[in-house]
């Protein structure tokens, strides 16, 4: 009896120095998180949803902060966003930043420049020179290049005589690497003619240019559909412009987001938002875990792009598919507004 009080004592003895010697829980990573954007939105939800898929099992504390540029479109409230996200980055001291699209490597990613704090980005189109990343030690990320050609040869496979392209831009400043590169690449081939490459700032232009489409061209690249203003000055949404060229235009039409076909327009190449977080927390991971610098780790385009096509705009237009088009692509079956109100 005696002998089994003497061993229970000495395993309380020793209880709080195991204890002691087994490692603690990890702490996790402090992520903070700029969406140039807004959520919900297909695109900036599944850019950070790929991104935490690819730290999946690794402890994280992700705080976001939503910039919600497409609304907040002038420099000022852009401005005062970009302060409002680097004050809560100053006082957190995340381990990591995550910045998606321009505008948070405009306002925000840029301004860290050179310091500790490791910055990945995602969804940006612009070069990386342009907010100062292309020889900096801390930054490194996923480019986001479209599928122009190949959204094109999508729309001709499902509308074989489209030769003439409009392709319609709004006013921001992030179109502009994109018009560059889509020229650059329209050049190398013969198959179609770019017939106008417009910027439209208003939403009255933006109706009147769509109708005169209709006898100018054979398809539109609606591109650039966020900065539309109306008479008071407010940026017309572009759920709304989309839908509007819907019930109007009689032209097949392309972008570059699986968002645009879900809310009116006939196909696209998407660039994929999920492939573009899942690359971005990859690059995050080998930052974080495996101790990489960021500036080992090269900043590449997502090449791979999804096929989309809208079964109800096609409908609308009175187009009829070949099902090899349909077996090899994704098929959107109905209008997001139609969805929305049942």
């Amino acid at each position: 009896m005696l002998h089994r009080l003497l061993k229970a004592l000495v395993l309380m003895l020793l209880m709080p120095m195991a204890q002691a010697q087994s490692p603690a829980t990890p702490r996790p990573f402090k992520i903070f998180h700029v969406m140039s954007y807004h959520s919900p939105w297909v695109w900036t939800d599944g850019q950070l949803e790929g991104f935490k898929r690819s730290l999946a099992g690794i402890p994280l504390e992700v705080k976001v902060f939503q910039m919600n540029t497409k609304v907040n479109s002038d420099l000022k409230s852009k401005e005062k966003l970009g302060s409002e996200a680097r004050a809560l980055i100053d006082s957190w001291k995340p381990d990591l930043l995550y910045t998606t699209d321009d505008e948070a490597q405009e306002f925000v990613a840029s301004h860290y420049v050179g310091s500790n704090l490791p910055i990945v980005f995602s969804g940006m189109n612009a070069a990386p020179a342009k907010y100062g990343f292309a020889d900096a030690k801390n930054v490194t990320g996923v480019l986001e290049q479209e599928h122009f050609i190949e959204s094109l040869t999508l729309l001709r496979s499902i509308v074989p005589g489209v030769k003439r392209v409009a392709v319609v831009f709004d006013d921001a400043a992030i179109w502009q690497p994109v018009a560059a590169r889509m020229r650059e690449s329209a050049s190398r081939q013969s198959e179609f003619n770019v017939v106008a490459w417009d910027t439209i700032r208003t939403w009255e232009e933006y109706k009147a240019k769509v109708l005169a489409y209709q006898s100018s061209a054979d398809a539109i690249a609606l591109i650039g559909v966020f900065n539309f203003k109306d008479e008071r000055q407010k940026n017309v949404p572009y759920q709304e412009v989309l839908k509007w060229t819907a019930a109007n235009s009689r032209l097949p039409d392309i972008s570059f987001w699986r968002d645009r076909v879900a809310h009116g327009t006939l196909a696209s190449m998407t660039v994929s938002e999920k492939e573009q977080g899942l690359a971005a927390g990859l690059l995050a991971k080998a930052i974080l875990v495996d101790k990489k610098e960021p500036s080992s780790l090269p900043m590449r385009p997502t090449v791979k792009g999804v096929p989309i096509i809208s079964h109800a705009r096609a409908d609308s237009l009175g187009i009829k598919m070949r099902s090899t088009t349909y077996l090899s692509s994704e098929i959107l079956p109905d209008f997001e507004w139609n969805k929305a109100a049942k």
